[in-house]
């Protein structure tokens, strides 16, 4: 795959940095915070424990549109940086899943799947309480949570602080050292203009074409929402029986129809019309490939299982059943070796072309005046403030166990810093996100830690690369900096405030997961098997991790990526089919593949067909009107529920 694949070229960058550049953060940015904290975080939130998928991109579209609209009213001036900050600082807000709130913990530490593990009575008591009183309420609001609420606030400021900071310094070395072409990042930057009406408040107005396009994908995504979120939601809360529903959530399940023809496979089908939709937004190479990858299992797991290979499934399992049985029997294993093979992929591919000759056109550049950078030593005193930070409060949490403390070290001075340099270059080369998969579990059970609490520790753990798109999306708007870093300041005491009290509303109105939330229901507990199977390695007790981890399985995991990379180099193949392919074979839920796929067809061989190279800048518009038009359908149906609950005696 030397030849420069033609597929990502379509997303590489031709617009250049303006000239100038301007603060966007002004007055009406925490206006925008305070409409998104109070109307959309609940609907996210709730849609999410509904149907898995939050608002995001929703709420993102629907207030930069409200504050244009605003603006034109008012006559007001709207700049580029101005709607790339409302879009950014709405992102941030909403961006926060139910994982990331003790939704997710209160249901995990007394599961099934803890019980099943021995894991139960094992949590401490700063992961959630101990006491049983502390759940009958179903609020967070109370003394007991306190610790548990503490540490995900120290986790979000640190993490804040290190995504604003540490992903500028790599923005740094990628972009203006090495200047490379980070080809995603236009498409981004376009997609938060696209939509306005007025560009810059110089009377330049945008093709009517895309507005009739954002509508069509609104009228569509309303209509679509309207019975595949709405009508659930609605009747669930305001009839008091199961909820009605025209298309299952979050998919319907095969298996019992399918096991003796295709036994030990997943088979269903999601019938959400946003993933078609987000099969023709992706590159399609991406799509086939995830597509073959999934057609692989279908054909290997029947001759795996006859082999006894696939030992643990048993006829009359479900979706949920299976993929966990599958998990531990080859596909854990097989994933970390796939996983590996693309780690080495992508950083063999990075040091070749570190050591050939720097073209003209790859010479530093200086750094352009007025968009607001900061010196260097801020840089490195951030990261060592904050590592810092991070092993201390650990150690604490851990007893200062010495093996512990060498894992944090190496995460924090060594892994962190490498990991996230070669991810800021495969950004900047690819779009390309690149990580070492189970090396937290790997050096934890290594360090001979016994016990749970290890699992849940503030780990200095994170890849910063990924930020360094969001930086040139903000060069090529024209926005400063500082406007990322005063609106990251901002937020922070508003996300946790909306989060926790959001969350522990939506908590007292049902027990989670429940009926009420299918996906929850569906889902969580597969979720938490697979977890409870990493905690129960360091238990000092015999754990079926131990029987998921194979060294010959994950070889040959790493073996066939390799050889799959091989036949498709060979083959002159792009690059994204391969990734596509990894993807398919070892992470993306099946059921959602088959309707991506055919997004994919009919985006490739009709639309782009009928509107050529158009389609590209076609597909984005339509694409945020559809999601705009199902979240405000989805989010008006929910604030009813909430008015419903809140205007009736709540069930404890």
């Amino acid at each position: 795959m030397a030849r420069l694949d033609k597929e990502l070229e379509q997303f590489r960058a031709l617009a250049e940095p303006p000239s100038s550049f301007e603060d966007g953060f002004r007055a009406s940015s925490l206006l925008g915070t305070l409409f998104v904290a109070l109307i959309m975080v609940p609907g996210s939130l709730y849609m999410e424990l509904i149907a898995g998928m939050g608002v995001g991109g929703a709420a993102q579209w629907v207030t930069v549109l409200l504050f244009v609209e605003i603006a034109k009213r008012a006559n007001a001036r709207l700049s580029r940086a101005q709607l790339f900050i409302l879009f950014y600082m709405t992102g941030l807000i909403v961006g926060q899943t139910v994982h990331g709130t003790p939704l997710f913990v209160q249901f995990l530490v007394r599961s099934e799947a803890a019980t099943s593990f021995g894991l139960a009575s094992r949590f401490p008591s700063w992961v959630a309480p101990v006491a049983e009183s502390a759940y009958e309420k179903r609020s967070f609001l109370q003394a007991a949570w306190m610790p548990a609420i503490g540490l995900m606030v120290f986790t979000i400021f640190f993490g804040r602080l290190n995504n604003a900071v540490l992903g500028y310094g790599l923005f740094r070395l990628a972009s203006d050292v090495e200047r490379l072409p980070f080809p995603m990042a236009p498409l981004g930057a376009q997609g938060v203009m696209a939509l306005s009406e007025e560009v810059d408040g110089t009377g330049e107005r945008r093709d009517a074409s895309r507005w009739r396009i954002f509508c069509i994908g609104g009228a569509v995504g309303m209509g679509f929402g309207a019975l595949y979120m709405g009508l659930p939601t609605l009747s669930g809360a305001l009839l008091g029986t199961q909820p009605l529903r025209v298309f299952p959530i979050p998919f319907v399940d095969w298996c019992p129809y399918t096991q003796k023809i295709l036994p030990a496979v997943a088979t269903g089908l999601s019938f959400d019309l946003g993933q078609i939709v987000i099969g023709m937004v992706m590159p399609f190479y991406a799509i086939l490939g995830s597509f073959v990858g999934q057609v692989c299992q279908y054909v290997a797991n029947p001759i795996l299982y006859r082999m006894t290979l696939l030992h643990s499934w048993e006829p009359g399992q479900k979706t949920v059943e299976t993929l966990f049985k599958n998990n531990i029997d080859l596909y854990f294993s097989l994933g970390i070796g796939l996983s590996l093979a693309v780690a080495v992929i992508g950083l063999s591919a990075l040091f070749r072309r570190g050591r050939r000759a720097p073209a003209p056109e790859e010479a530093p550049r200086p750094i352009p005046k007025g968009r607001g950078d900061m010196p260097r030593w801020m840089i490195l005193g951030t990261y060592l403030l904050s590592t810092t930070a991070y092993v201390v409060v650990s150690g604490f949490l851990v007893d200062w166990h010495r093996g512990v403390m060498l894992v944090l070290a190496f995460f924090a001075y060594l892994y962190t810093p490498l990991i996230s340099y070669v991810t800021a270059r495969l950004e900047g080369l690819a779009g390309q996100v690149v990580e070492i998969p189970f090396i937290r579990e790997m050096l934890f059970i290594l360090s001979g830690y016994r016990g749970v609490a290890v699992w849940f520790i503030p780990l200095p753990k994170a890849n910063f690369g990924s930020q360094t798109v969001l930086y040139k999306q903000s060069e090529l708007l024209g926005c400063r900096f500082t406007s990322l870093w005063k609106t990251n300041f901002l937020l922070f005491p508003i996300i946790v405030v909306s989060m926790v009290g959001f969350s522990s509303y939506i908590w007292s109105l049902a027990e989670v997961p429940s009926a009420i939330y299918p996906y929850t229901q569906e889902i969580w507990e597969f979720e938490a098997k697979n977890a409870c199977l990493v905690y129960s390695s360091t238990l000092g007790e015999y754990s079926r991790f131990e029987e998921a981890l194979s060294a010959g399985r994950v070889a040959t995991g790493f073996g066939l990526g390799l050889a799959v990379y091989g036949i498709l180099s060979g083959l002159n193949a792009p690059v994204l089919l391969f990734y596509g392919f990894i993807r398919g074979l070892s992470g993306a839920l099946p059921h959602v593949l088959i309707p991506q796929f055919a997004g994919a067809c009919v985006g490739r061989f009709f639309f782009q067909r009928k509107f050529g190279a158009q389609w590209r800048k076609i597909i984005p518009v339509f694409s945020s009107g559809y999601f705009v038009g199902a979240g405000l359908v989805t989010m008006f149906c929910i604030g009813i529920v909430f008015l419903v609950k809140a205007t009736s005696t709540r069930p404890y």
